[in-house]
């Protein structure tokens, strides 16, 4: 089997919300068109009901124009998520490398996001020093910021 990275999808209350925050905060660009889909097809592929969704795919950071995309959508009716925790099973954040954490923490907070825990550092043998911080986006999602020197 061959396979490629295609994207990460990311369920939002409300997605326009959400997409500008990524485009606003780590330089994310759309890739059009925006997505309504509905239909038979929908139902079958995602095993969701009556699904409906709209949303957008923006290009990731530092990827190109055939990068991988994170896909934001906002289906008709949502499921409600638990609170996100770092240690929680499942998928556990999207990490973005950054300049200066602090910098990059303190733009998350300025769009609507927070702060999960506190800006740490650690010398990685092989790799440089470590400064990370995991944080969350409006809607509670947790990324992490990363730099290394």
């Amino acid at each position: 089997m061959k396979a490629k990275y295609k994207h990460t999808n990311i369920i939002a209350r409300d997605w326009r919300e959400l997409a500008k925050f990524y485009e606003n905060v780590f330089g994310c660009v759309r890739v059009p068109p925006e997505r309504h889909m509905s239909g038979a097809w929908l139902e079958k592929g995602t095993g969701v009901v009556s699904a409906r969704f709209s949303g957008v795919h923006l290009l990731l950071p530092g990827q190109g124009s055939d990068g991988p995309t994170l896909e934001i959508y906002e289906y008709s009716q949502n499921e409600a998520k638990l609170d996100p925790v770092a240690n929680r099973e499942g998928f556990g954040h999207i990490a973005f490398e950054v300049d200066d954490v602090v910098e990059a923490l303190a733009e998350v907070k300025k769009h609507g996001g927070g702060a999960v825990g506190d800006v740490a550092f650690h010398e990685v043998e092989g790799g440089g020093l470590l400064s990370f911080i995991y944080a969350t986006d409006p809607e509670g999602n947790i990324l992490e910021l990363q730099s290394w020197t």
